[in-house]
């Protein structure tokens, strides 16, 4: 599989050009499916949902042009006979992940099959916005926060911190955001001091390219690679 893994969504041309040259034709001839799931657990997620599924979020990722556009809920999937939605997933050309919270997220990723699903989707772009990046990497930095929005009792807090591991590094979003505190450098240093990968830490205007296990930094920002 093909990763787009972005802090912001597709923000400047430099993303959108990596995003074209990873499907191979442009967005305007391209098929992809929006999966919101990870936006749920947060106050107003319904809303915050469906801003995102019409493109008035201020994140650009479903307003882009695609030839066409899908809704994929992961929490729905369970109860679907997979021959209903997995030849829809093998057909598009982009998987559209928005942001939320990881932990909720790469629990409906186990949960639904997709993530078993997705390492055999070898021409499929995978394309993450924030917690959407984080869920495919080894290590969930926001396990902490995560954690807040978990169910008592409920058996998605047991190993929080790991995520589905997609990919042979980690990622902190948001580098250097005003309204978030723990997105400093020395804060996100301090964080990656502790994981045994290397850390990419990135701003809203920087994406991490991932082909054929290649990766490339795409970026009009600001963004540091922190070696464990």
């Amino acid at each position: 599989m093909k990763f787009l893994l972005t802090s912001g969504g597709i923000s400047n041309p430099s993303i959108s050009d990596a995003l074209v040259d990873m499907l191979g034709k442009p967005i305007a001839e391209s098929t992809a499916l929006f999966i919101p799931t990870a936006v749920h657990p947060f106050p107003g997620g319904a809303e915050k949902a469906w801003k995102a599924v019409h493109g008035r979020a201020d994140i650009p990722l479903c307003q882009l042009g695609w030839k066409s556009l899908g809704l994929l809920e992961l929490t729905a999937l369970p109860t679907i006979r997979e021959e209903n939605w997995v030849p829809a997933v093998r057909e598009a050309d982009a998987l559209l992940v928005w942001g939320g919270d990881v932990l909720y997220l790469t629990h409906w990723m186990r949960q639904s099959g997709l993530a078993d699903l997705l390492p055999s989707l070898s021409d499929t772009v995978y394309v993450g916005v924030s917690a959407g990046s984080i869920a495919v990497t080894p290590y969930n930095c926001d396990a902490e926060f995560d954690l807040g929005f978990v169910p008592d009792g409920s058996d998605m807090a047991q190993d929080a911190d790991r995520a589905l591991g997609l990919v042979d590094f980690t990622l902190y979003p948001h580098l250097n955001h005003p309204d978030m505190e723990d997105t400093t450098l020395p804060d996100i240093q301090k964080w990656a001091s502790g994981i045994p990968v290397p850390t990419y830490a990135i701003d809203d205007d920087t994406a991490i390219a991932v082909v054929d296990g290649s990766v490339d930094v795409v970026s009009e920002g600001e963004w540091r690679l922190i070696n464990p």
